[in-house]
């Protein structure tokens, strides 16, 4: 995946999209958080030691230093956050995890346009497959099936437009 960078202060994402992640014991990675424009992201906002970020596409960021209602929404986003990827990521039924998670980003980071609902974040098959805890051959599989079943089309640099949302 892109560059992995520590951060011990806030900052306000003001452009890309970067999971954060941890790990378990066993050396398992395990996604905290996808975070983009408008987002306030940071160490002190977790109790993880081993928390970092991962630039998944061109990431602008800006230094800040608040505390107070600032500091409380900063904290209910990400708890509201974690709550939903943790229910997508309780789906058992892969195909259903990942459709659920292509919703999610698209409800996060998409656009609406004329043939359904745009995802341009060039993710690629490995980056879906580390966020969601499966394998790239399985996202690629499911990507290829949704596409049959018109729920999706694939675009050039690794975009997705969603057709069935």
């Amino acid at each position: 995946m892109g560059d992995r960078k520590w951060i011990r202060s806030y900052l306000d994402v003001k452009k890309g999209l970067s999971p954060f992640l941890t790990w378990n014991e066993e050396g398992m990675v395990a996604t905290l958080g996808v975070w983009g424009p408008g987002d306030i992201v940071g160490k002190p906002l977790s109790q993880f030691k081993l928390y970092q970020v991962e630039c998944l596409t061109s990431v602008k960021v800006r230094n800040l230093s608040f505390q107070g209602d600032r500091l409380q929404d900063a904290m209910l986003s990400h708890i509201r956050q974690m709550e939903e990827l943790l229910n997508i990521m309780h789906c058992k039924l892969v195909s259903l995890r990942l459709l659920k998670f292509l919703n999610w980003l698209v409800y996060r980071f998409g656009r609406e346009v004329d043939q359904g609902w745009l995802l341009d974040l060039r993710l690629t098959h490995q980056a879906i497959s580390e966020i969601t805890g499966t394998s790239r051959v399985t996202v690629t599989r499911l990507l290829n099936q949704f596409e049959q079943e018109g729920k999706l089309m694939r675009l050039p640099q690794s975009r997705i437009l969603l057709q069935d949302f």
